[in-house]
């Protein structure tokens, strides 16, 4: 009876888990079913259906042991049966059932399936023989697609991603193929460039399936889905990539793992299968999700996680069925006319009348004339705003419930919604860009804007609500982003722990920390790491966000369009708005309070870069102190939280004078030169 599935390192006291059927159950020698009884579904431990013993069981492990070449992770010691005591052969009847546990309708049964402990594993092979790079069993046997798949069919129900929510579902876990796996498999190097190439190389696959009982994927690339169904036997699936295809095919297909093949990249900037599934670990476990087809993708996937939209419930016939979740994201197109979506009929219906829409958006190229005393000024320092949504996303409410139209509205900063006002009379800082708009310029009549620009217009300047006549409000308002922006940030904030900068740094170890980041990652594969996930964590919530009102420009359809992306949940342009809106209006906040403390203000801005005037080529002299040197809360102030500041360039005001004279936005200069002021080369600006 060998075991397939949970087995210790060599030298680490047996552990009793299971044969190949009970492996991963409570009870080593049972397995756990679910039977009707009643009107309710209870567990039942029955014996295992293959009649393992303690000394089968131990027998395996011992084989396993001696197979195993990778070291794993460290396990506490559990009783070695004497290897000299066997046991008796099991009866043919099934051994009496333990106490059944009740179940009610207000609790549900204890969950049996074993946790997950790796998110992926690789298959290399190394010196002819199989390996994984964690404590899971190898394949065994020859090279060859019948061993691998067998030893994917035999079940590895270690590997996997755990559900973040009682009503979610647990994800597949990931088996990535190094070079030299699929070398030894005879993978070609590169993807096959020809239908009838790729269809041999399918038929090929196909054939160890399903000698292995196993299904595929309807179609093969870099990675392919190979599954088993709960009909067929015992339930298997997991996401299988061929890790040196990475990055190969057409667009769409590029497109689709972009996001696994940033991951995936090692220091030749070639995808290695061992540096992937080590980061998809990391990844998993900061986010607690798989990446998806696209960082968009992703985000949706997190927040979808951490707020099922269904839950499961049993039906009038007894069986269990779903049914949307209270206060779930609802399908369907629930778009109004103002705040639409760029390429929603209705939006393109109200700009051919001439009727304003919400145009929410960070600040974009906005600029303002030099002073004389700015000019004279050797530096203009640009600062990069760390994580600007993620600042804003914890409390902010969105609309869950469709918007409703309202009149003459009560006003109310937790409503999320769309607004009608008007700014145009309001009197606001010469010398900072507009806080309503995206241009930065004063608007020219009435608008539609969202709650967090409403609110800080009423807070800051004075603007009475009881002027509003019209608004769009959501029906139920939730901080919909809370356990998402938690995920997100402490992501964030591990990498960056790894990187040498943590909390409560000086300003003058920040700026040394981070001027070093890249020449440290090139020599510590740890800060390697930590670097090329900080990016997939941006990439994550940038993409979502802006997933909330997507345009999916490949989609040329238009009926299509409407389809497949306007009707779906994912699509609410609101609250894409909303975000924008919360986190202009918070780097406005931070601008206008950074004024009052030091009198300086911004010379231009360009998304989430700031350029100011400075005497020397360093952002300190820009950094309000409360009277014991720590930052002022509120104010400008570098380090790595969301709302920060790092220090992006110093650029010559000679330069920038000379852009600006010549009617051209600055900010495209702040990639010319380092932090120093040093011209930079081509490759490094790369």
């Amino acid at each position: 009876m060998r075991d397939d599935r949970n087995v210790n390192a060599p030298g680490q006291p047996i552990r009793l888990a299971g044969c190949s059927e009970c492996a991963g159950h409570a009870v080593p020698g049972y397995i756990t079913v679910w039977e009707q009884h009643g009107q309710r579904m209870v567990p039942v431990q029955k014996r295992c259906p293959a009649g393992c013993t303690a000394a089968s069981r131990a027998d395996s492990v011992l084989r396993q042991q001696a197979r195993a070449a990778a070291p794993t992770i460290e396990q506490p010691a559990a009783p070695v049966p004497a290897p000299a005591r066997q046991e008796p052969a099991p009866r043919r009847e099934p051994a009496k059932a333990p106490a059944r546990r009740p179940v009610t309708k207000t609790t549900r049964p204890t969950r049996t399936a074993p946790a997950k402990t790796a998110a992926a594993v690789a298959v290399d092979v190394v010196d002819g023989e199989w390996t994984v790079d964690t404590d899971m069993p190898a394949p065994t046997g020859k090279l060859t697609w019948d061993a691998l798949l067998a030893w994917i069919g035999a079940g590895l129900p270690m590997l996997g991603v755990d559900r973040l929510h009682r009503d979610g579902t647990d994800a597949d876990g990931t088996v990535c193929l190094t070079a030299a796996a699929a070398a030894a498999l005879k993978i070609p190097a590169k993807l096959p460039a020809t239908a009838a190439a790729l269809a041999r190389f399918d038929a090929k696959v196909r054939k160890a399936a399903t000698a292995a009982n196993l299904e595929l994927s309807a179609t093969i690339g870099a990675g392919f889905k190979v599954y088993r169904r709960r009909t067929a036997g015992r339930h298997v699936s997991v996401k299988l990539l061929i890790v040196p295809w990475l990055g190969q095919g057409d667009k769409s297909a590029q497109k689709a793992g972009e996001l696994v093949t940033a991951l995936s990249l090692g220091p030749d900037d070639t995808p290695n299968g061992l540096t992937l599934a080590h980061r998809l670990r990391s990844f998993v476990g900061d986010l607690g999700v798989a990446p998806g087809a696209t960082a968009a993708v992703t985000s949706m996937h997190l927040i979808d996680a951490l707020r099922p939209r269904t839950t499961r419930v049993q039906g009038e016939d007894g069986k269990p069925r779903s049914v949307p979740r209270e206060g779930a994201l609802p399908s369907g197109d629930l778009a109004v006319p103002p705040a639409a979506g760029a390429r929603h009929p209705l939006t393109l219906a109200e700009r051919r009348a001439g009727n304003p829409v919400c145009e929410e958006e960070d600040f974009h190229a906005w600029a303002r004339p030099l002073t004389a005393a700015e000019r004279a000024m050797p530096w203009a320092v640009a600062v990069d705003v760390c994580a600007s949504f993620l600042s804003v996303t914890e409390t902010l409410r969105l609309a869950v419930g469709p918007l409703e139209p309202v009149e003459s509205p009560a006003w109310s900063t937790a409503t999320a919604g769309i607004w009608l006002c008007d700014f145009t009379d309001i009197q606001v800082d010469d010398d900072l860009p507009h806080p309503a708009t995206f241009h930065g310029l004063p608007p020219t009549g009435p608008g539609w804007y969202a709650t967090p620009t409403v609110a800080y217009m009423a807070a800051e300047y004075g603007f009475d609500p009881a002027t509003i006549t019209r608004a769009y409000l959501s029906t139920h308002s939730v901080a919909i982003l809370k356990d998402w922006t938690a995920r997100i940030r402490g992501g964030y904030k591990r990498c960056y722990a790894v990187l040498g900068i943590v909390d409560g740094m000086s300003d003058e170890d920040f700026l040394a920390a981070y001027e070093t980041l890249k020449a440290d990652a090139a020599t510590n594969p740890a800060k390697a790491d930590a670097l090329v996930l900080l990016a997939a964590y941006k990439a994550v919530y940038k993409g979502g966000i802006g997933k909330w009102s997507g345009n999916a420009s490949y989609i040329h359809d238009d009926d299509q369009w409407a389809e497949q992306v306007a009707a779906a949940w994912t699509y609410r342009p609101e609250n894409r708005f909303a975000i924008h809106s919360a986190a202009r209006t918070g780097a406005h906040r931070r601008m206008r309070k950074t004024k009052k403390l030091t009198g300086r203000t911004p010379i231009a801005i360009n998304v989430d870069s700031y350029l100011y005037a400075t005497a020397a080529p360093s952002p300190r002299e820009l950094l309000p102190k409360t009277d014991d040197g720590k930052p002022v809360p509120g104010a400008l102030r570098l380090g790595a939280a969301p709302g920060s500041f790092k220090h992006e360039s110093s650029v010559p005001m000679e330069a920038v004078a000379a852009a600006m004279d010549e009617q051209l936005h600055p900010s495209r200069l702040t990639h010319d030169y380092d932090t120093a002021g040093n011209p930079l080369t081509e490759t490094e600006e790369s």
